[in-house]
């Protein structure tokens, strides 16, 4: 057992401190109580191969890449590889720690002065057996501490320069972002450097996500240097069959229960959206569902989630992303527990203030579902505030019968008002915004079929049905199944009421189109709201099916999946067994009228699988196609809306249909093919043109060309 000083902040205040903007979600080098939240080290496939390199090194092995650069933007734990680095360098030296002490001290210099760009230190000094070991390390390669009157990318090329000519016992470590490659580049081209451009274009070659990529590990060409990319791998997909993913550790440890209130003991209740979140996630089902959802917006965006987004993340979905300076709480539970107090004081208050009437809504939408999906349509709150006015809805008017769901409307045109404002985390709020978009359960298949409890399921379509009559017969449907939080419980209860008040015909005979426009919008918010909470927790979401399939298109290490999108992606390309090239227009340009187009037809091209090089480099994020043959060979990245198109099409949608961005991809690839065709003597021999709209075809004859209509010579 640890002890109580030893454990991290009890939860959920503590995870207010893994936010990328608090120091919990920002790594210091060498100071313990910054960037590890979890209080343990995240393995992913470069620490496995920092772990062995400095093994390598340690032991004086031969052949063991001397400079060591780790690519990525910040937040992708490169401070945290480097300290890991060292420390295991200290063990294979046997320097007792004494490494570690050296470099800590130059890496904190004294208040007022900046940490210098290169850290030296004579390491083989340190160990048990002194050697001739020199270690030199750049935490950041934008810095320029100690060598003012540089620039970043001149250093960079200065030290990759010497470092190259020095064949001795140097090793170098150095952190950059792509932006300081990409401009050391162009300064070794504006001044000449060939070599040094060489280098440099290798290097950026090796961390892109191009298909003809080279080895990173070590560096293709260059045996002494060794580079990773660590923004293309996914901390949703586990580094090796044994150990699991980084984001899965983090999560786990965020919901363990010994770090939580116990139950019944929250100061909020049962109405405490953060011990609920909690409770959920805490089951293995509900927490895989969220690692799994979080891993389709990868696949759907093309994005990653870095460790700093993850902290952020599980901090704003456990904790909230509380306002600070308004005199409320700064504490979680304590937070709930006023949102509480305001809503029930509202209740009984003549003229409740804004905040008490929002305060239910705050609450019920501050579970992890609502919180990840977040969007309500903000427009709607205008359809409100013209709605009151009609009917006469205002809370000064209102009835002893008619006043709770008076102020639930007010609430509900407060809250939807509200969606205007900045409500997420700075930090993540892109990233949630576009999850949101591409995801949100409300948007799922009327025909999926969703968990709502260990043994039934429900059809999603019988769930819009009931709420689309009725609020009171939406909650009579769901709530057999307790599958939803007292909270939100008592938000449906307050909207059936609404509901009930608005088709009453005292309400309706004022203004029935205004009754009715208030209606629609609060069935469609009631039911968004338990789509989003019962869906979530089962990932249950927009295109899931095609979602899933990718994934396994993506993970698949055989191919066998990748082979069979390889003749759909086929099909797509070639039309009625040819390939077309039009000879009358230029690409991006509009065809011409169809009397004079000039289209050139040619046997079927072919679409492979691509097989990536997987040995020295990171696993690809995204999956390439083989497109043409000879002279026309080229890759295209299979990517998700060419993947969705694809199944799509196998539904029965009309090519006519697609996505511009699909089309523009097919087009790009048939005129990237056209270009080399046209001039590929072996492809014209059996290629015929066609001209206009009246059947004629010109093709080859044995001595020389002849036309065509309809397959017979004019």
């Amino acid at each position: 057992m640890e002890n109580e000083a030893e454990q991290p902040r009890r939860f959920p205040g503590g995870l207010l401190e893994w936010a990328g903007h608090h120091s919990g979600g920002v790594k210091r080098l060498f100071d313990p109580s910054s960037g590890r939240p979890s209080k343990e080290l995240l393995r992913t496939s470069l620490i496995s191969r920092l772990e062995a390199w400095a093994g390598l090194v340690a032991s004086g092995a031969k052949g063991t890449p001397r400079i060591l650069l780790l690519v990525g933007g910040p937040g992708n734990g490169k401070t945290e590889a480097i300290e890991f680095t060292i420390d295991c360098l200290d063990d294979g030296l046997a320097a007792n720690g004494s490494l570690r002490r050296k470099l800590s001290e130059q890496f904190r210099p004294p208040v007022g002065r900046p940490v210098p760009r290169d850290i030296h230190v004579d390491a083989g000094t340190l160990a048990a057996m002194p050697r001739k070991l020199d270690l030199s390390i750049v935490q950041d390669a934008s810095a320029t501490a100690g060598h003012e009157g540089r620039s970043a990318p001149e250093l960079l090329i200065d030290e990759l320069r010497s470092l190259l000519a020095d064949q001795d016992e140097r090793y170098y470590l150095c952190c950059v972002n792509r932006g300081v490659l990409d401009d050391a580049l162009i300064h070794a081209i504006d001044h000449g450097l060939g070599e040094a451009r060489e280098l440099l274009e290798r290097i950026t070659r090796s961390v892109s996500l191009s298909a003809d990529a080279p080895s990173c590990w070590p560096l293709s060409e260059y045996p002494d240097i060794a580079v990773w990319p660590m923004d293309s791998e996914s901390l949703l997909a586990k580094p090796d069959n044994d150990i699991p993913a980084p984001a899965e550790v983090l999560l786990r440890h965020a919901v363990d229960s010994r770090y939580w209130p116990a139950q019944g003991t929250c100061i909020a209740g049962d109405r405490c959206p953060f011990c609920r979140s909690q409770a959920l996630l805490a089951r293995e089902d509900a927490r895989t569902s969220l690692l799994k959802i979080l891993r389709w917006y990868e696949l759907a965006s093309g994005k990653r989630w870095s460790f700093r987004d993850l902290f952020s993340l599980v901090s704003y979905l456990l904790a909230g992303n509380l306002a600070a300076g308004e005199g409320k709480p700064s504490d979680p539970c304590s937070w709930a527990s006023y949102l509480w107090e305001q809503d029930q004081s509202g209740q009984s208050t003549k003229r409740p203030r804004r905040q008490q009437l929002l305060a239910i809504f705050q609450l019920a939408t501050a579970g992890y579902q609502h919180a990840l999906f977040h969007h309500w349509d903000p427009l709607a709150a205008n359809v409100l505030r013209q709605g009151i006015k009609d009917l006469g809805l205002g809370s000064e008017k209102a009835t002893a019968d008619t006043r709770g769901a008076i102020l639930t409307l007010l609430g509900l045109q407060h809250f939807l008002a509200g969606r205007k404002d900045s409500y997420l985390p700075a930090t993540i709020a892109s990233l949630l915004s576009s999850l949101s978009d591409l995801l949100d359960p409300a948007m799922a298949s009327p025909e999926t079929e969703v968990a709502v409890s260990g043994r039934s399921n429900i059809i999603l379509a019988e769930l819009d049905a009931r709420f689309s009559r009725s609020v009171a017969g939406g909650i009579e449907f769901v709530r057999k199944y307790q599958a939803l939080s007292k909270i939100e419980v008592d938000l449906l209860q307050r909207l059936a009421k609404l509901d009930e008040i608005l088709s009453s015909p005292a309400t309706r005979r004022r203004n029935p189109a205004a009754a009715g426009r208030i209606q629609n919008i609060v069935r469609d918010f009631a039911c968004r709201l338990v789509r989003r909470s019962l869906c979530t927790r089962t990932a249950v979401v927009a295109d899931a099916q095609t979602l899933e399939a990718f994934q396994h298109v993506v993970e698949d290490v055989q191919g066998k999946q990748l082979f069979e999108v390889a003749k759909q992606v086929k099909e797509l390309l070639n039309r009625n067994q040819r390939f077309e090239v039009s000879l009358t227009t230029t690409f991006g340009q509009p065809l011409p009228p169809q009397q004079r187009q000039a289209t050139l037809l040619v046997q079927t091209r072919p679409v492979k699988a691509m097989q990536l090089a997987s040995e020295e480099r990171p696993r690809s994020p995204i999956c390439f196609l083989q497109v043409g043959s000879g002279q026309s060979l080229q890759p295209i990245a299979l990517t998700y809306d060419l993947f969705k198109a694809v199944k799509e099409l196998e539904r029965g949608i009309s090519i006519a249909s697609l996505p511009r961005t699909v089309v523009a991809l097919l087009d790009t690839t048939r005129a990237r093919l056209a270009g080399t065709i046209v001039r590929d003597p072996d492809v014209l021999e059996e290629s015929i043109i066609r001209i206009g709209s009246d059947g004629i075809e010109v093709g080859q004859s044995w001595n020389g060309f002849v036309a065509t209509v309809g397959g017979k010579q004019p």
